[in-house]
């Protein structure tokens, strides 16, 4: 197996502890996840509990941007790989949505509920705090808003935080699925609008939620699922929803799912008995490997592109950097255009014959090749 590179240690100001830096890129790259990252750190420090990756893929377009996920991965090699495929999207999706930053990722391995607390938090900060001008982070699956405002006291390379910052981001990643649903809908149909249409939510957390709001104002039926009986039942007084089964909600009879927690969802297990028209969430990575896209088409099963669909986050949080200041209007305009860039996607996938996370990755690596070659 290839050599780590040697640690780089960090001094922790008015402390005797140190957090261990290792550029673990060299090692990454045994990793069938690897896609030509141009690097990847390690932090560990021991004594505050931390064990956390960030990935950075693709600076072409600007710094790395992109969220820090905690959760409790089963080894280093499972978050390693996660780290590599969700900077590999961010690359994508910050590309296709047009902002001036490249793609990066970080995971904490770490369980949210049980061991987030202060110190380790501190150590995240410190580790971003080294990597300051390489990447910029923001909320994700277990890191919340009052998470990202402890690390913006800390250190400035955090955004969607209310120090300074537009605050959850996750509404905007909501909106943004909710308008890509729609013109998927409309695309597969030809009908505008959600009436009785049944759609089904995978996981309720910040995004879901709010897709559910989104959902039932529009007149749609929900099924939905979620680990926390308490949010799926927040979910039935607020929305009418029907409870779905978690382990089987991605097989419901409904129109549309939704995907909005973990990402591997559909594979070669479950695509061919799925009864749903359309796939369109804001999970990442919601396809086990690559070729399940082109069994979807085969199938005749729309998917809308994860990281075109739920970039209205990042759009929100991108717009901080602008230099004439944030623009919420502004942000609210290139949200609404997510439905136009997924529509072009359908079309040209349905011209060409391809799978529409092809066509996807085509467009967002024209606009790399391009700025390459200025």
């Amino acid at each position: 197996m290839s050599q780590a590179k040697p640690m780089r240690h960090v001094k922790i100001p008015g402390s005797e502890q140190t957090l261990e830096l290792r550029d673990i890129t060299e090692l990454a790259r045994e990793n069938s996840a690897y896609d030509g990252h141009e690097r990847l750190w390690m932090g560990k420090d021991t004594v505050r509990g931390l064990t956390a990756i960030v990935a950075i893929h693709d600076t072409t377009l600007g710094p790395a941007l992109g969220g820090t996920r905690i959760w409790k991965y089963s080894s280093f090699d499972e978050a390693l790989t996660d780290v590599l495929r969700l900077s590999r999207g961010m690359t994508l999706k910050n590309s296709v949505c047009g902002i001036p930053f490249g793609g990066g990722k970080a995971v904490i391995i770490a369980d949210s509920k049980t061991e987030k607390n202060a110190q380790l938090l501190t150590a995240y900060a410190d580790m971003l705090q080294a990597l300051t001008g390489q990447y910029i982070t923001a909320e994700d699956v277990g890191l919340t808003l009052s998470d990202a405002d402890f690390l913006r006291l800390r250190t400035s390379n955090v955004a969607g935080t209310t120090i300074g910052g537009s605050e959850n981001p996750s509404p905007f990643t909501a909106l943004g699925v909710f308008l890509g649903l729609k013109a998927a809908w409309k695309f597969k149909t030809g009908r505008g609008d959600l009436k009785d249409v049944r759609v089904a939510v995978q996981g309720l957390g910040a995004v879901g939620l709010s897709l559910c709001r989104h959902l039932h104002q529009a007149s749609a039926k929900l099924v939905v699922a979620d680990m926390d009986q308490a949010k799926c039942e927040q979910a039935h007084s607020e929305f009418s929803a029907e409870i779905g089964n978690s382990a089987n909600i991605l097989l419901s009879d409904v129109d549309i799912l939704a995907p909005c927690a973990l990402g591997g969802v559909f594979s070669a297990l479950n695509i061919d008995v799925l009864n749903a028209q359309i796939i369109a969430g804001a999970a990442n990575n919601q396809l086990l490997t690559h070729t399940g896209a082109n069994r979807l088409r085969d199938r005749g099963i729309l998917y809308a592109p994860d990281y075109v669909l739920n970039a209205g986050g990042v759009i929100n949080v991108a717009a901080e950097f602008d230099l004439d200041g944030y623009d919420r209007t502004k942000v609210l305009t290139m949200i609404d255009g997510i439905p136009a860039t997924l529509t072009r996607i359908f079309e040209r996938a349905e011209r060409e014959g391809a799978a529409t996370n092809d066509i996807a990755e085509i467009i967002a690596r024209e606009r790399i090749e391009a700025e390459k070659s200025r």
